[in-house]
């Protein structure tokens, strides 16, 4: 059971950590936060020739002019990290009711933070304080992130063994 669950999110990847206390409080620094679940966004990984392939090079008619055409890019772009947002808010329902959550800190890019929001109002229970972050933490190791967190008073800081 945890009180806190931090989730970080980008187009392409979602992390979920939530704060543990050391085993061994005597021997540990804690409380850890501790990645408990990596969602990856198999379409936005993709590579952007791959993934628009079926269009390139369309734009050329038989006589050698060339038109515009418009293939749907920002909107397919926005459906496919609009049902990823989707994902994330089911796995973070599903881990807030699980743990017991008190606090959920949301750490995303503008963008997805935005279709997230959207995706979570009203979902998530009345008693979970939720705190978003606008800022695209993905490639923050569990202990940095945990830094930043604490320094904002986001999440407690971590502190030193017992005794010592």
């Amino acid at each position: 059971m945890s009180r806190y669950c931090v989730v970080v999110a980008e187009g392409s990847r979602a992390r979920f950590f939530t704060l543990e206390q050391a085993e061994l409080p005597e021997l540990e620094s804690g409380p850890n936060l501790v990645e408990k679940r990596t969602m990856v966004n198999p379409e936005h990984q993709a590579h952007a020739d791959v993934l628009w392939t079926d269009r390139m090079g369309r734009n050329r008619s038989p006589n050698g002019q060339s038109h515009r055409y418009d293939d749907h890019r920002s909107q397919r772009t926005e459906e496919m990290e609009r049902r990823f947002a989707r994902d994330i808010a089911r796995e973070l329902d599903s881990m807030t009711r699980a743990n017991g959550t008190r606090r959920v800190v949301l750490c995303a890019e503008k963008r997805m933070l935005g279709f997230l929001r959207r995706t979570i109002q009203g979902n998530m229970p009345s008693d979970v304080d939720l705190q978003e972050i606008a800022k695209d933490l993905a490639k923050l190791t569990p202990h940095q992130l945990h830094e930043r967190l604490a320094r904002e008073g986001r999440i407690p800081r971590r502190t030193g063994r017992k005794g010592h």
